[in-house]
């Protein structure tokens, strides 16, 4: 383990759950709220899990970036949908030789984070964990759980595996999180989007977990062959996901406990939707690259009016 100190940047699902296993584990870690920042402080953070419930009753919370100290990880874990934030929030916090690690769902998120960084080094992190925040300050780890880190270069180029990933390996896997490294960041994108296409969309197209879709042959199907479109758009980008691994992730979520998927939450909860980075932009590498996605295309017109409806409601009740 390092004396690396992190920076948590959106304490929900899935940072609070990440930086409550760091901190358990001994690591200096700070973590940004909203909402929960006057309950954190006064309680700490709650995590029931699979692997064993605790409670950290001490942590450091902070509501206004500027109050941070500059940390050698700054960890993004907000939605992409907060990212227009990041260029007010991130460069107080991220030393000049520092790492963003940033592990959000999509496509092209690193690219955004380069943007506003100079010096720092960028990792992105595919999280495969099915985790709920239940309550203020209190977070449901219900299965799975690893990360596969990659690093970030322009154009995204494969980087190999630097000191710095391993660095930042060793202190996950002290804390408990399963962690695989990838030489191909690119790659590792499109593998979660493999899993994270069909299930957000039909999980909110037809308001239903992930068992519902695997217990029927149709959505089964359907599930499918969305996957398969995933791994064509991957192929467009010179990157080949195998038909195993398509087979590995509907193996997996027959196998995975009933689950709201995080785009079906957020709609549930009239937040806005990760629409842009989880379909948009894979759909607009597809088809720079001359492939075309009819499947995936649908459900993404249908989760923009989705969206767009209810905004539209909101704006009429306000």
């Amino acid at each position: 383990m390092s004396d690396c100190s992190y920076a948590i940047l959106g304490t929900g699902a899935l940072g609070g759950f990440y930086g409550a296993k760091l901190q358990k584990a001994g690591l200096n870690v700070h973590f940004l709220l909203k909402s929960d920042y006057e309950h954190v402080s006064k309680f700490g953070l709650v995590v029931e899990s699979k692997d064993g419930d605790f409670t950290l009753r001490q942590v450091n919370a902070y509501n206004n970036v500027e109050e941070m100290p500059q940390c050698d990880v700054v960890v993004v874990a907000l939605k992409t949908t907060q990212n227009h934030l990041l260029p007010q929030m991130l460069p107080p916090v991220v030393k000049d030789d520092g790492v963003v690690l940033v592990l959000q769902n999509g496509l092209a998120v690193e690219e955004e984070v380069a943007n506003i960084v100079g010096n720092a080094s960028i990792i992105g992190g595919l999280c495969f964990l099915c985790s709920n925040k239940v309550g203020a300050g209190h977070i449901r780890h219900l299965d799975y759980g690893q990360i596969t880190l990659g690093g970030y270069a322009s154009g995204y180029d494969p980087t190999g595996i630097t000191d710095k990933m391993r660095q930042i390996a060793n202190d996950l896997k002290s804390a408990g999180i399963s962690i695989e490294l990838a030489e191909d960041l690119l790659l590792g994108r499109w593998k979660k989007l493999v899993w994270n296409i069909p299930y957000n969309g039909l999980s909110v197209i037809l308001n239903a977990r992930t068992d519902e879709l695997m217990s029927y042959i149709h959505t089964h199907k359907l599930v499918e062959q969305l996957m398969y479109e995933v791994a064509a758009a991957s192929k467009s980008c010179g990157r080949i996901i195998p038909d195993s691994f398509i087979q590995t992730m509907l193996d997996y979520t027959v196998k995975m406990q009933p689950y709201r998927t995080s785009m079906k939450i957020d709609y549930d909860e009239r937040r806005p939707m990760e629409v842009e980075a989880i379909f948009g932009n894979p759909l607009r590498k597809a088809r720079s690259s001359g492939v075309d996605l009819p499947q995936i295309s649908c459900i993404y017109q249908q989760l923009k009016f989705l969206d767009e409806m209810r905004r539209v409601g909101e704006r009429e009740n306000a």
